[in-house]
């Protein structure tokens, strides 16, 4: 019996401490909702899904291709013609293209340069470009960039969840300051609805005046109306949270009443964003997402800037096939039997040419003075946010010393007033000036916090956290 007492106090214990744990979100657990329910993650993971689609397209351009042309005329029992043309193309990276055909032809009126052997006539050859589409062409471009979007497509994703992130932190935030806010009107709305109490009990016995218990029940009534207002904030700063939390099948959470954040998470935040040493900067400023977007997308420019260059060189086609009417092996094939064509076109002007080229100029230096405008913005930034931080932490030393210093006057004043030395109104006063003291410093360490979490979204690392 004496056993099973003790392990139902142990099954009491373990199921009271989970219940604890159950009423605290943390800051690390509520991102890990984030990151891995939130649609707009999902969502950011499709671009990267996009692009890889769009190099899939673009791979495309250089599948080998089976092509089948069959032309038939016959009127009134005549027999026109029949022409079979097969071709197999094979496009390779420069502008060089290898071709296999067959073709069999045959008609009472068919054109004498189609005649063909009554088995056929096989042919092999290459085509090529000679001058324009030799080094780069459409299809070529299409693919590099193509490449380089899938790169960018990941850097987006990442800025995009490094944004979301640092929405979702602010949140948080948010709903712990108005919580600690909220738990200082509540206690101290219950020290003075306890001390009208007290005033009341000694009013009755005579010690104290009536005029006391009417300073005391309008101090209660203030107390009162900044509790429901604090209280209000905090409803509402519950429910902003709420919309960052969801579970599988994009279903939203809604947060219980009884569920409340994690108040050592302002003297953890280093810790939690991994801020305690922001030199790191310095040392992979060119590695920044942002500015890695940037240079591919200069890169891009680049390869479009190509292309027009090479949109000015004349058009130089040319194609040489052999003939075979049989083939057994490649033996069949022989130089005295061979078909070829040369087609060029020079624009006179140039006029479209060049003037797609000055635009494509143009916007190379736009892309520049982007990235170098970004990178004075992103230095300055940081320089900023490191500077706020470390205001934020000789604020927070002041306010602590406020808030020690404005703790013991209250109390001094209250044993003065137990000793007829001071008045209800002498406490109210210095009770007021406590709680100010008490709300700035929840304060401070909402902005400390919130600035540490806008360096990381500086350095573009939210998504490694």
């Amino acid at each position: 019996m004496k056993r099973l007492n003790i392990l139902f106090l142990l099954l009491s214990f373990i199921a009271t401490a989970q219940n604890n744990l159950s009423t605290q979100l943390s800051l690390e657990e509520y991102l890990g909702y984030v990151k891995k329910y939130h649609p707009v993650i999902k969502q950011a993971e499709l671009i990267t899904s996009t692009n890889e689609a769009k190099l899939l397209k673009a791979r495309g351009g250089f599948d080998p291709k089976i092509e089948v042309d069959y032309d038939r005329k016959e009127f009134k029992g005549k027999d026109y013609y029949k022409k079979l043309n097969s071709t197999f193309k094979i496009p390779t990276w420069y502008g060089i293209e290898l071709k296999g055909s067959y073709e069999n032809n045959s008609g009472q009126y068919l054109n004498p340069e189609h005649n063909t052997p009554e088995n056929g006539l096989y042919n092999v050859g290459i085509s090529v470009s000679l001058a324009k589409n030799l080094f780069i062409n459409k299809r070529m471009a299409t693919l590099k960039q193509a490449k380089l979007y899938t790169q960018q497509g990941e850097l987006e994703q990442q800025l995009l969840v490094n944004d979301i992130l640092f929405e979702a932190i602010n949140t948080y935030l948010n709903w712990l300051q108005y919580y600690q806010s909220y738990n200082v009107y509540k206690d101290y709305y219950t020290n003075a609805d306890t001390r009208l109490k007290n005033i009341k009990k000694s009013f009755k016995a005579g010690d104290k005046p009536a005029i006391d218990t009417l300073e005391a029940n309008i101090n209660l009534k203030n107390r009162k109306l900044d509790l429901e207002k604090a209280n209000i904030k905090y409803i509402k700063s519950k429910l902003e949270l709420s919309n960052y939390l969801w579970i599988g099948n994009n279903i939203p959470m809604e947060i219980k009443e009884e569920i409340v954040p994690d108040i050592t998470t302002f003297s953890n935040i280093d810790t939690i964003l991994n801020t305690s040493v922001t030199t790191l900067f310095d040392n992979e400023f060119e590695n920044h997402p942002k500015l890695k977007l940037l240079e591919l997308k200069k890169r891009n420019l680049e390869i479009n800037k190509q292309l027009k260059v090479n949109n000015l060189l004349p058009k130089v086609d040319f194609q040489y096939n052999f003939l075979a009417s049989k083939v057994d092996n490649f033996d069949a094939f022989s130089t005295a039997n061979y078909k070829n064509s040369l087609q060029v076109s020079i624009p006179l002007f140039l006029r479209k040419s060049r003037g797609d080229l000055k635009l494509a100029k143009l916007k190379l230096q736009d892309i520049d003075f982007e990235i170098a405008s970004t990178k004075v913005s992103l230095q300055n930034k940081i320089t900023a946010t490191e500077q706020e931080i470390t205001s934020y932490k000789k604020q927070n030393d002041i306010l602590k010393n406020l808030v020690n210093d404005y703790n013991t006057i209250v109390k001094s004043e209250e044993r003065k007033f137990s000793l007829g030395e001071s008045s209800i109104f002498l406490i109210n006063y210095r009770e007021v000036k406590l709680i100010e003291s008490k709300l700035k410093e929840i304060k401070n360490e909402y902005e400390y916090a919130k600035t540490k979490g806008k360096l990381v979204k500086l350095l573009g690392k939210l998504n490694s956290l």
